[in-house]
């Protein structure tokens, strides 16, 4: 079950489940994808955060329990859900954030991954644990690559090891780690940055900021000369720029 609300220029999407663990079904990846496209559409909200509902869990990834390998061929295109996620996420202009209050295995580290950033209690685990059950973490490896060391992240698939949120950080998975009472507070604080900024300018900056990832030095470098020509022709940097020369805050327009 998936909950969206909208509020003050933040769209909350809950995996609302925590009696088994938050699991990524696949009617939830695709209500998840269809809520991040509607958050996306709307010009109020600025900011999406992800979480899972409770204390314990943000994910504990896909759901074994719904016949996960009784078709796996006539399945083949439901299974897609995680892959048409992941592009949501991804082609979202707006930021994404991860609030990952508990555990986020499989899927769910996935999710957390697939974010733009994310901030997560610290007594949470995280890990790849599918091979134990005799499958491989596959989707979720293009959204972990760009982020962990490869021999790290190869034994965190080979192994299935779990790990704390400590070691989460040194990987890259994690912006923060904070105490769970202080979880709230500091995604209200990220969340309140991000908003400050020109929405135009962020959504130039994040597609430039993916587009680049694979491309050679050159291919990236003329990419983004363009990407600096597309944020200057924007109000949002004339009036940034005013903004900074006169002192005040600016006033975004968004366009």
């Amino acid at each position: 079950m998936i909950r969206s609300e909208a509020s003050g220029g933040r769209a909350t999407i809950t995996i609302d489940e925590p009696e088994r663990r938050n699991p990524l079904t696949n009617a939830a990846m695709a209500d998840m994808a269809a809520a991040i496209h509607e958050a996306c559409a709307d010009d109020a909200v600025r900011v999406i955060v992800i979480t899972g509902a409770g204390d314990e869990v943000f994910s504990a990834g896909g759901d074994l329990s719904g016949g996960f390998v009784d078709a796996p061929l006539a399945d083949h295109s439901d299974r897609g859900a995680l892959a048409d996620l992941f592009r949501a996420m991804r082609r979202c202009a707006k930021p994404v954030v991860a609030r990952v209050n508990g555990h986020a295995y499989g899927g769910g580290l996935g999710l957390v991954a697939g974010s733009d950033l994310a901030i997560c209690a610290d007594h949470a685990r995280l890990g790849t644990p599918e091979i134990t059950v005799g499958l491989w973490p596959m989707m979720i490896t293009a959204v972990l690559k760009p982020l962990v060391p490869r021999r790290a992240l190869l034994e965190m698939m080979l192994t299935g090891r779990r790990f704390d949120a400590a070691e989460a950080q040194r990987l890259g998975l994690v912006n923060r780690v904070v105490a769970a009472a202080e979880l709230d507070a500091a995604v209200d604080e990220l969340v309140q940055q991000l908003a400050a900024n020109s929405p135009a300018v962020m959504a130039v900056g994040k597609r430039a900021f993916y587009a680049v990832e694979d491309m050679d030095l050159d291919t990236a470098l003329d990419y983004l000369h363009h990407g600096l020509t597309a944020v200057a022709t924007t109000e949002d940097a004339a009036e940034g720029i005013a903004a900074f020369l006169a002192k005040r805050p600016p006033e975004w327009k968004g366009r």
